[in-house]
């Protein structure tokens, strides 16, 4: 059962660890630790959700786990950045592989909140508790991930069509 529960969910639940590891060996540690934890815990599956979705949460909670001890997160607040929503038009010209590849190489505060909000759905006070930060700091690893987003993709974009 273990293995036919392994071969259906990890290469989904890879994806999951490639947004919260900066390389591909990170995101097979978490993925490993937390299969081990969903083995360990099946009896608590209470059939309230569906599989998938219980296995994602306990797959981002040992990504955070790993990355909370080593991630300093600041605040941001009195640099409050602005950043134009019509900058995620660029998004569309590249691909999924290009994009994780910049969100990777985001400062890990940043990538952390950008995949909790943007990708995974958190809202900003759920981010806060789940990290321990403010939710004005949340508020501002998101806004600075945005605008470095923003100049890596006008970057590349620029490379490729320039």
């Amino acid at each position: 059962m273990q293995k036919a529960l392994y071969d259906t969910y990890a290469p989904r639940l890879m994806i999951v660890c490639m947004r919260y590891s900066n390389s591909q060996e990170e995101a097979e540690d978490v993925l490993q630790e937390a299969m081990i934890k969903v083995f360990r815990s099946m009896d608590k599956f209470r059939e309230e959700s569906q599989l998938f979705y219980w296995l994602k949460r306990i797959t981002i909670n040992t990504a955070l786990n790993k990355l909370r001890n080593k991630v300093q997160l600041s605040s941001l607040d009195d640099q409050e950045e602005k950043f134009d929503e019509n900058a995620w038009d660029a998004v569309s010209g590249f691909q999924f592989e290009e994009l994780l590849a910049m969100v990777q190489k985001l400062p890990e505060g940043c990538q952390i909140v950008f995949n909790l909000h943007a990708i995974e759905g958190f809202k900003h006070e759920e981010i806060a508790g789940q990290l321990g930060i403010s939710v004005g700091t949340s508020k501002s690893q998101l806004s600075r991930a945005k605008i470095l987003l923003k100049e890596k993709l006008r970057t590349e974009e620029l490379r490729c069509h320039g």
